[in-house]
């Protein structure tokens, strides 16, 4: 079985996922919003830092893409806790097409 190295790095940003979901105090938020929250919490920052060392990209912007387009809506939607709730017009994320998401009750 080969290497999978998207899969290695959701796994590493997985646990912290959920408890930033909760921690934040809006409804609704967007990708690049939920991915600045990360960046609050140290050992949420220190899990996406490795994260992206992880995935096999030379270039950093590559790597951010796959996290923020790929890995990071996925495990928002895994979680359950959130859904999808449309395109972000006019939020710029230069690294993912910018995306709402919504606090399920």
């Amino acid at each position: 079985m080969g290497h999978d190295p998207a899969g290695a790095a959701a796994n590493t940003l997985a646990p912290h996922v959920e408890s930033i979901i909760t921690r934040i105090n809006v409804d609704e938020f967007t990708t690049r919003e939920f991915i600045e929250a990360m960046q609050l919490d140290p050992a949420t920052r220190r899990a996406f830092e490795q994260a992206l060392t992880i995935i096999p990209e030379t270039d950093e912007g590559r790597a951010r893409m796959i996290l923020h387009g790929q890995i990071i809506p996925d495990l928002l939607r895994a979680t359950g806790l959130v859904e999808w709730s449309g395109y972000a017009y006019g939020h710029e994320d230069p690294y993912g097409v910018p995306a709402w998401w919504r606090k399920r009750n």
